[in-house]
C-alpha cells in the first residue's frame, strides 16, 4: 500500500486503519476513469500461477498477484477501474517489510515497485502514475538519467505528487531529477539506502570450523580415533596402574596413542586449510564471472558501468543480445522482443511497448493490442534496441529473488566423478588387504593367548596394536587425495587462466579443453585485431578513394579520402553521414579519460571516417536533429541493418548498410554525384564494375560494407495496411529491402593479430584442426585464412547457403576437409558443430552474437567474446575470452591438458605409494613374531599426509610448458592410466619393495646387527627402513612429473614455487622426525653412515625410472594385457564363489526386512481404522450435492491395494535376485594406451 512508505514528507496525507481495511494504513487516492477490461485485451492484466480475472459475476474474485490475499469486489465495475490503487499496491503477507522504509525521500517503496512484476500488473502500473509518475517518484529523468552529482536527496516527493499530476500541471513542477546536496555524503547514498544496489548477498561459504569437521568426518578416521583413544588409555593404565619390578623401565606405550591423535589433528588441520584456500579462490572466480559492463545514461551522457552499480531510477540501453540486469519499464524501443522463458516460463518471444504509449492507450480506452512495457531481469533481448527505466535491483528484482532461492554448490566435474569411483576401488582393495591382515594377526593372537602370561592390560594393548595397524592401512590405502588433486588442479588452473584472459564459467571446460580436436573460430577480433579502419571505397560505382598512404592514390580515378569529400556536394555528404551516424548503435563515451566511440568496431570505424571527412558533429547531436521513425536492428540472416527517418520537406527515407554484395543485389539505381540527390538507373556495366571492386577489396582481406537508401511518400508504405505503431513490431527489413539506390561502398581493414599464425600452427602440431567460420564473403575469408595458415591447398572453402543444403552423407564426406565456412549464419555454425561431434570430434567453438547461443551450447567447449560478445553468448559459453584473442584459446588448450596431466601425475605417484606401503606393512606384520609392522601407525599417517595432501599440492600446480602441445589430444573415452603410467607404477613399486624387504630381512646380516638380542639395533634397523621408504617417495615425486618417456624430470621445476616449498617441508619434516620423533614414531636417531645408507638406497629410483622409460611401451602393453587377462580369469570365479556364499545371507536379510515392513504396515492401518471410527460427518456443512452420498466410515468398503503392492514388490525382488545370480562386475579401469 502507498501508506506503508513511511516518509517524513509533510504533505503525505495518511488515514488511520479502519475495520474494513485491516492491512494497514491507506491513502485516499481518487482514481480517474479507466477504460474497460476489453480494451486492455490480454494476459498482461492476468496474474500467472493460478491467478485470474473474471468478469462474469458481481461476486467474482480478482487475484492481482501470486500468493496474495484474495478479496471479493462486488461493487467494482469491469476493467482496470475495478482495481483500486489500494488493491493494486496491497502488500503481500510475506513481503510486508519491503513496503516499510523509514525517511524515504522517494514516492515509492521497493515493495510498491515490485508490484509491477511477478506477475506483470497494468493496474499497478496505472496506480503508480505510469512511467511519468514513476519518473517523478524516483526523482530521475527519462532522457538524461541519474545525475552523477547526486548524493543525499534533499527534496521529498510524495505519492500524491508523483501519481496525481495532470498533463497541464506537469510543466510547473520542479526539476524531475533528484535535488542533490553535493556538500556531504557519498554518491547516491539515499538511493542506495532505500533501494540497495544490484548485488545479491554472498552465499554463506563454509566456515573454517565446518571445513575442519568435513575433513575429519570420515568413518575410518573415527575408528582410528577410537582405537587411538583406547590405546592411549591402556598405555596410561600400564604406566600408572600397573606395578613394576624394581629397575624395570616405565612403559611408554601411551605415546603411540597420543601420537596417532596428534597426527590425525595435523591431517585434519592441513586438509581443512587446503579446502578453505580452495573455497576462497572459487569465490573470487565467481565474483569475476558475474561482473560485466552495461550502458547507462547519466547526466545526459552514455557511460559504461558495472552491472553491480546499477541503481533504481537508472536509464539503461537495450540491444539485441543483452542479458537484462534489473527489472524496469521500457521507455522507447524499436522492435524490442525478449525471451522471458527463464523468468516467467513463456516460451514465445515477448514484444515490448514503450511506457508512455501504454499509458496513452489506458487513458484513451477503446480496443488495443496486448500491452507489455515490463522489462524483467534475467531475460534476454532477442532483437531490437531501446532504453528502459530501472525499477528494482538486487534482491528486490525478479531475477534476484529467483537466484536467492537457487544458490547451490558447485557440481563435481566428470573427472572428479571418475576419480571418486577409482578412489573407491583402490580403497576397497586396500580395505581387503587390511581385513586379511587383521584376520591373520587376530588368529595368531588368539592362538598365543594360552601361553601368554602378561597382564590383561598388556594383552588388550597388544590387540589394540593389531587393530590400529589394520585401520591405519585402510587410512593409507583409501586415496582421498584423488578428488582433492583434481580440485586443486582446477582451482589453480582457473586462477592462472584468468590472468591469461580466459574466464572459466564451468569447471568441466578445463578438463574438456585439453582434449579438443577441432576449433571453429570466428574471424573478426579473434584472428584479427578488431581495430578497423576505412582504407578504400567508392562513391557511386565509378569514383574511388583510398588512404593517402596507399600506392593506388593518383592512379586513374582514385583520390584520397580528403580530396574526394572536399569536392563532393553537401547533400551527398549529408546523406552518407546520416547513413553512418543514424543507422548505428554505437555511441560516444569516455574510456581511459578520452572521448571515444563505443560499440561495434565496424561502426566505430565508419564513425571515425564521418567525423574526420564528412563534418559529423557529436553522434548525440546528429541523432537529436533527426526524427527517427523506426530502427531495424542488425539481421544476421540478411547481413544488414536499417533506419527510417522523417525528412524535413516531407516523406520518409530508409537508410540501409550491410554486406556489399548482398546490398548491391537489391539496388536498381545509383546516386548521381553530379546532381542534388538524384538517382539514375544502375547499368549492368556499373553493377559489374561494383562487383569487381568488391572482389578486389575482398582479395586484399578487406571487409566490404555498402550503403543504400530508398525514399517513401508515407510510412508504413502503402503495401502494408497497418498503423505506424504496429509497423514497429510487424515490419521486417525483408519487407522493404528492394528497389534501393546505391550510395557507395567502403573497404575496412582489420589486420591479423600478432602471432596468430604461430598459434594456428601450434594447434595443428598438437593435433587440433582449426576452422574459420565467419560472416564475411568467401573471398575475404579465404584470403585471411591463407594468411593465418588455416587454409591449405587440400582444404575446402564453402559458403553457408550452399553448406546448409548438403545431405548428411555429403556433410560427412566434406567435413574432414572443410576449413573455411563463409557467409555463415548461426544455424550453419550449429549444424557444423553438431555434425563434427557426430563424427567423434571434441569441438570448441567461438561466438559473439545472440544467435550463436545454440552453437555455443551444442559444442563441447563454447568460447564467447569478452569484448565484442553479447551477454546471451557469454551465458551460453563455458569460457569467456577476455581479450577476444585466438592465442588465448591455445593457452586454454595448454591449461586443459595441464589439469589432466596433474591428475595423472598424482595418480601415478599415489598408486605407487599405496602398493608399496600396504604390501610392506602387511608382509612385515605377518612375518614379525610380535605382529608388529615395520611401519608403525604414526609413520603410516605421516606417509598418508605426504601422499594425499602434500603431493596433491605439489603435482597439481605445475604450469604447462610448450612441449605439452607436442602430442595429440586424448580420445573422449580415454582412461586415466596409460601403459606408460602402469609401467612406472609397477616398476617403481617393485624397486621400492625389493629395497625395503632387503633392508628389513637381510639388513641384520648385511649391517652386522644382532637384532635378536638387542632391541635397540632392531629399532635402528626399522628407522633405516622407514627413512629409506620416505626418501624413495620424495625422489619418486620428481619421477612423477613426467608422463612420457623423456628423461628430463626437472623441466620447469624452478617455475613451480609450490613444488619447491612442499618438498622442502617434506624433507625438513622427515629430518626432524628422525632426530626428535623418538617414542612417538617408534624410531631412534641414526648416525651419518646410516643416513648415507638411506639416501644411497633411495636415490637410485631416479636412475631406475630412466631404465623403465627405455622399455618400449608396446612391449609393456603386451605384458600388462596378459596380466589383465590372468587377473580376470582368477577374479571372476572368486567373485562367483563369494556371491554364492553371501546369497543366503542376503535372502534372509531381505525376508526379515519384508516381514518387519508388513508388520509395521498392519500396525499403521489398524491405527488409521480406529481413527476413522471416531470421525463424524456434518452433512449440512458439505457443499450442495455431497450430502446425497453415503457417509465415509470404517464400514465403507475400500479397494484393497495391498495385494497389488505386494505382488509388485515380489516381482521387483525376483528381478533383483536374478541380477544377483548373474552379477556384472565393474572392474577398476586398467588402460593400456601407448604414449609415443
Amino acid at each position: 500500500m502507498p501508506a506503508r512508505n513511511q516518509s517524513t514528507c509533510p504533505n503525505l496525507h495518511v488515514n488511520p486503519p479502519s475495520r474494513e481495511n485491516t492491512s494497514g494504513l491507506s491513502l485516499q487516492i481518487p482514481c480517474p476513469p479507466s477504460p474497460t477490461a476489453a480494451s486492455l485485451g490480454g494476459d498482461t492484466l492476468r496474474s500467472r500461477a493460478n491467478s485470474y480475472v473474471s468478469y462474469t459475476s458481481a461476486a467474482d474474485t480478482l487475484r492481482s498477484r501470486t500468493n496474495s490475499d484474495v478479496k471479493d469486489s462486488p461493487n467494482i465495475c469491469d476493467g482496470i477501474e475495478d482495481v483500486t490503487a489500494e488493491e493494486a499496491l496491497r502488500p503481500d503477507t510475506r513481503n510486508g517489510k519491503d513496503f516499510e522504509v523509514a525517511e524515504n525521500p522517494f514516492a515509492f517503496s521497493p515493495g510498491q515497485l515490485n508490484k509491477l512484476l511477478n506477475p506483470k500488473s497494468l493496474p499497478a502500473f496505472k496506480a503508480l502514475g505510469g512511467i511519468r509518475g514513476i519518473e517523478r517518484g524516483l526523482q530521475t529523468s527519462l532522457s538524461s538519467g541519474l545525475s552523477v552529482d547526486e548524493t543525499a536527496v534533499s527534496r521529498c516527493v510524495t505519492f500524491n505528487e508523483a501519481t496525481l499530476i495532470t498533463k497541464e500541471t506537469t510543466i510547473s513542477l520542479p526539476s524531475q531529477r533528484a535535488i542533490v546536496d553535493g556538500t556531504h555524503g557519498s554518491q547516491f547514498q539515499d538511493r542506495l539506502r532505500v533501494y540497495t544496489d544490484n548485488r545479491l548477498p554472498k552465499k554463506n561459504s563454509l566456515s573454517i570450523w565446518k571445513l575442519f569437521w568435513g575433513a575429519y568426518n570420515d568413518r575410518i578416521l573415527f575408528l582410528l580415533t577410537i582405537a587411538a583413544g583406547v590405546s592411549l588409555a591402556l598405555g596410561i593404565y600400564e604406566s600408572v596402574g600397573q606395578q613394576r619390578a624394581p629397575g624395570e623401565p616405565q612403559p611408554v606405550d601411551w605415546v603411540e596413542g597420543l601420537a596417532i591423535l596428534i597426527a590425525i589433528m595435523i591431517i585434519v588441520l592441513v586438509t581443512g586449510l587446503n579446502d578453505y584456500r580452495r573455497e576462497k579462490q572459487f569465490v573470487k572466480l565467481n565474483e569475476k564471472k558475474e561482473d560485466r559492463q552495461v550502458k547507462a545514461i547519466r547526466s545526459g551522457r552514455t557511460v559504461e558501468i558495472s552491472v553491480f552499480d546499477v541503481l533504481v531510477g537508472e536509464v539503461l540501453h537495450l540491444e539485441s543480445g543483452d542479458s537484462i540486469p534489473a527489472d524496469g519499464l521500457l521507455i522507447t524501443g524499436y522492435g524490442v522482443r525478449c525471451d522471458e522463458s527463464s523468468a516467467t516460463g513463456e516460451s514465445d518471444a515477448m514484444r515490448k511497448t514503450g511506457g508512455e504509449e501504454v499509458m496513452s492507450h489506458i487513458n484513451k480506452g477503446g480496443a488495443m493490442p496486448k500491452l507489455d512495457p515490463f522489462i524483467i531481469s534475467g531475460s534476454k533481448v532477442l532483437e531490437g534496441a531501446g532504453t528502459f527505466l530501472v525499477t528494482s535491483v538486487g534482491v528486490n528484482s525478479s531475477y534476484g529473488k529467483i537466484m536467492m532461492s537457487l544458490q547451490t554448490d558447485n557440481e563435481d566435474t566428470p573427472l572428479q566423478v571418475k576419480l571418486a569411483g577409482m578412489a573407491n576401488w583402490i580403497g576397497y582393495l586396500g580395505s581387503a588387504a587390511a581385513g586379511l591382515l587383521f584376520l591373520v594377526l587376530l588368529i595368531r593372537f588368539l592362538a598365543g593367548l594360552a601361553g601368554n602370561n602378561t597382564s590383561a592390560a598388556m594383552k588388550g594393548s597388544a590387540f589394540m596394536d593389531i587393530l590400529i595397524v589394520a585401520i591405519t592401512i585402510i587410512v593409507v590405502a583409501v586415496p582421498e587425495g584423488l578428488p582433492l588433486a583434481v580440485t586443486l588442479a582446477l582451482s589453480y588452473a582457473t586462477k592462472r587462466m584468468l590472468k591469461e584472459n580466459n574466464l572459466v564459467r564451468h569447471l568441466r571446460a578445463c578438463e574438456t579443453m585439453g582434449n579438443a580436436t577441432t576449433i571453429c573460430s570466428d574471424k573478426t577480433g579473434t584472428l584479427t585485431q578488431n581495430q578497423m579502419t576505412v582504407v578504400a571505397g567508392t562513391l557511386g560505382t565509378g569514383t574511388e578513394f583510398a588512404r593517402s598512404d596507399s600506392s593506388n592514390v593518383g592512379n586513374g580515378n582514385i583520390h584520397t579520402v580528403g580530396e574526394l569529400f572536399a569536392t563532393t556536394s553537401s547533400p551527398v555528404k549529408d546523406l552518407l553521414m546520416k547513413s553512418i551516424s543514424i543507422n548505428s548503435t554505437a555511441f560516444e563515451g569516455q574510456q581511459d579519460g578520452e572521448i571515444r566511440f563505443i560499440g561495434s568496431k565496424t561502426e566505430t570505424a565508419l564513425l571515425v571516417m564521418a567525423r574526420e571527412h564528412l563534418g559529423m558533429r557529436s553522434v548525440a547531436e546528429e541523432r537529436a536533429d533527426v526524427k527517427l521513425v523506426q530502427l531495424f536492428p542488425f539481421d544476421s540472416a540478411r547481413k544488414c541493418m536499417g533506419a527510417v527517418i522523417r525528412l524535413p520537406q516531407g516523406g520518409y527515407r530508409l537508410l540501409v548498410k550491410g554486406a556489399a554484395e548482398l546490398m548491391l543485389e537489391e539496388c536498381t539505381s545509383e546516386l548521381d554525384l553530379a546532381s542534388t540527390l538524384l538517382s539514375q538507373p544502375l547499368a549492368e556495366s556499373a553493377r559489374r564494375h561494383a562487383f569487381e571492386k568488391i572482389t578486389e577489396y575482398a582479395q586484399q582481406s578487406l571487409r566490404t560494407i555498402a550503403f543504400v537508401y530508398r525514399d517513401f511518400q508515407q510510412w508504413p508504405p502503402h503495401a502494408f495496411q497497418v498503423s505506424n505503431e504496429e509497423a514497429k513490431h510487424t515490419l521486417t527489413i525483408d519487407d522493404v529491402l528492394s528497389e534501393m539506390t546505391f550510395i557507395g561502398l567502403v573497404g575496412i581493414q582489420d589486420p591479423l593479430r600478432e602471432g596468430v599464425s604461430h598459434s594456428v600452427k601450434r594447434c595443428q602440431d598438437a593435433g587440433v584442426t582449426v576452422r574459420m567460420v565467419t560472416g564475411d564473403n568467401l573471398i575475404t575469408a579465404t584470403a585471411i585464412a591463407i594468411q593465418c595458415g588455416i587454409k591449405t591447398p587440400q582444404g575446402l572453402s564453402m559458403e553457408g547457403p550452399k553448406f546448409r543444403t548438403l545431405s548428411d552423407p555429403e556433410l560427412n564426406e566434406i567435413l574432414p576437409r572443410l576449413q573455411v565456412l563463409a557467409r555463415s549464419s548461426p544455424e550453419d555454425k550449429r549444424i557444423l558443430v553438431t555434425k563434427l561431434k557426430d563424427l567423434g570430434e571434441t569441438v570448441a567453438v567461438t561466438g559473439d552474437g545472440t544467435n550463436d547461443g545454440p552453437a555455443l551450447k551444442a559444442a563441447d567447449i563454447g568460447f564467447s567474446m569478452g569484448l565484442s560478445g553479447t551477454e546471451v553468448a557469454k551465458e551460453a559459453s563455458a569460457i569467456i575470452l577476455m581479450d577476444d584473442n585466438f592465442s588465448s584459446i591455445v593457452r586454454a588448450i595448454m591449461w586443459g591438458r595441464s589439469v589432466n596431466d596433474a591428475v595423472s601425475k598424482f595418480l601415478q605417484f599415489q598408486i605407487t605409494v599405496n602398493i608399496t606401503a600396504v604390501v610392506l606393512a602387511f608382509v612385515s606384520a605377518v612375518s614379525s613374531p610380535e605382529s608388529h609392522s615395520v611401519l608403525s601407525a604414526v609413520q603410516l599417517l605421516w606417509v598418508n599426509l605426504i601422499m594425499d595432501t602434500f603431493a596433491a599440492l605439489a603435482l597439481a600446480t605445475d604450469a604447462p610448458t610448450e612441449g605439452i602441445l607436442d602430442r595429440k589430444p586424448s580420445p573422449k573415452r580415454a582412461n586415466l592410466i596409460t601403459t606408460n603410467m602402469w609401467k612406472m607404477i609397477v616398476g617403481q613399486a617393485a624397486y621400492q619393495l625389493v629395497v625395503t624387504f632387503t633392508l628389513y630381512f637381510a639388513g641384520p646380516r648385511i649391517l652386522g646387527y644382532d637384532v635378536a638380542h638387542n632391541n635397540e639395533l632392531q629399532t635402528k634397523l626399522n628407522t633405516i627402513v622407514f627413512n629409506t621408504f620416505v626418501w624413495m617417495q620424495i625422489f619418486n615425486e620428481f619421477n612423477s612429473r613426467r608422463l612420457d618417456n623423456k628423461f628430463n624430470i626437472f623441466e620447469g621445476v624452478h617455475r613451480n614455487v609450490f613444488f619447491i616449498i612442499i618438498n622442502m617441508i617434506m624433507i625438513g619434516g622427515q629430518i626432524m622426525i628422525i632426530f626428535v620423533g623418538g617414542k612417538a614414531f617408534q624410531i631412534t636417531r641414526i648416525d651419518s653412515t646410516q643416513w648415507a645408507i638411506c639416501i644411497l638406497c633411495s636415490l637410485p629410483c631416479l636412475l631406475w625410472s630412466v631404465v623403465l622409460r627405455c622399455i618400449p611401451d608396446k612391449y609393456a602393453e603386451v605384458v600388462f594385457t596378459a596380466a589383465h587377462r590372468t587377473w580376470l580369469v582368477l577374479y571372476r570365479p572368486v567373485i562367483k564363489v563369494l556371491s554364492l556364499l553371501w546369497r543366503p545371507i542376503g535372502v534372509a536379510g531381505r525376508a526379515i526386512k519384508r516381514v518387519s515392513k508388513r508388520a509395521l504396515t498392519k500396525v499403521k492401518r489398524g491405527g488409521k481404522a480406529q481413527a476413522s471410527d471416531s470421525v463424524q460427518v456434518d452433512e449440512e456443512a458439505l457443499p450442495h450435492g455431497f450430502a446425497s452420498y453415503p457417509p465415509i466410515s470404517s464400514t465403507t468398503p475400500l479397494p484393497d491395494l495391498q495385494p497389488k503392492l505386494e505382488r509388485e514388490k515380489e516381482q521387483n525382488q525376483k528381478q533383483e535376485s536374478r541380477q544377483q545370480q548373474s552379477p556384472q562386475f565393474n572392474l577398476p579401469p586398467i588402460i593400456l594406451t601407448t604414449v609415443e
